[in-house]
């Protein structure tokens, strides 16, 4: 049979490539593929630049997905995804990404490429490193797991605050509120009806469940630590996206308590391990350990 490479459809292709993420993971993640929440995350986000979906490549032998090189939020940036049997696709991979995944430099304006790269497989970084890519390490994205213990013990959290979920308090200004200040953001947040829409969007994917995103709720009622979790039962893990504790309630362990929350609960429903995209001392505190690093390699293209 013979590979074929053809356009991403968001209408038909989103389901398939989730489905194609769940059936090529391999346990502790040795597939490096992306983890299939990440790709749920990515497709309802705010961020998102959905009118580029269309240069998104698929490559398919016998109608069956075999390898997808795509971005997260906009153009500039490449992800590889491969059915291990078919990784002798990178470099065709890199050269799609290099004519259609290609955006424009914030520092200079030309026109650049950031080809995300595991630092656990040396012939693809053998490939870039011959076609001319610079490491950036300000662009690593790193990928920690957690093996859950079980029992799981007991989560401390500081007087009169309380764990929730948007499954018992779906209060969307909350959580917008909750996300605004814990990332960092001055001020008080926009409260439209468009800014409610995209939080609830982001957070109501096809398989988010409301019971797995926790917040810590203060004395007064308002959400002051966020932690969104997904389970993927398949899988049988859990993947942290997004936390955040607003900033004048930090050092009192309710972010870490959001965090534990999230995986207990996923535990409970089969998990045996959690993923987190970031290598902060707070994970590695929680007891997180490196899986392997993406590392950003880049190259002008004009």
């Amino acid at each position: 049979m013979t590979i074929e490479q053809r356009p991403y459809d968001p209408a038909s292709d989103y389901t398939r490539v989730s489905a194609f993420l769940i059936a090529h993971h391999q346990a502790g993640n040795r597939d490096g593929n992306w983890l299939e929440p990440a790709w749920e995350y990515m497709h309802f986000h705010s961020l998102l630049d959905s009118a580029s979906l269309a240069k998104i490549g698929v490559w398919e032998e016998g109608g069956a997905i075999v390898a997808v090189a795509h971005y997260e939020w906009a153009l500039g940036e490449a992800f590889f995804q491969f059915h291990p049997a078919y990784r002798h696709l990178r470099a065709e991979m890199l050269d799609y990404a290099e004519a259609n995944l290609t955006g424009v430099s914030r520092q200079d304006g030309r026109p650049t490429l950031c080809a995300y790269v595991n630092d656990n497989d040396p012939d693809f970084l053998a490939l870039v490193g011959a076609r001319g890519y610079a490491k950036d390490p300000e662009g690593t994205r790193p990928l920690y797991r957690f093996a859950i213990p079980d029992p799981f013990p007991a989560i401390p959290l500081a007087d009169g605050f309380r764990l929730t979920s948007l499954a018992e308090e779906p209060d969307w200004a909350k959580v917008h509120r909750a996300l605004w200040r814990g990332f960092d953001h001055e001020g008080e947040p926009p409260m439209s009806d468009e800014e409610m829409e995209s939080r609830r969007r982001m957070f109501d994917t096809p398989k988010a469940r409301r019971d797995l995103k926790i917040a810590v709720a203060a004395p007064d009622g308002e959400f002051v630590a966020f932690a969104g979790t997904f389970y993927e039962p398949a899988g049988r893990f859990a993947y942290v996206e997004p936390v955040a504790t607003d900033p004048a309630y930090r050092r009192l362990g309710l972010g870490r308590a959001a965090v534990l929350e999230g995986i207990r609960r996923c535990a409970s429903l089969g998990a045996t391990v959690a993923y987190v995209g970031s290598d902060q001392a707070f994970y590695r505190a929680i007891g997180f350990e490196k899986v392997y690093h993406s590392e950003c390699w880049v190259k002008h293209l004009g």
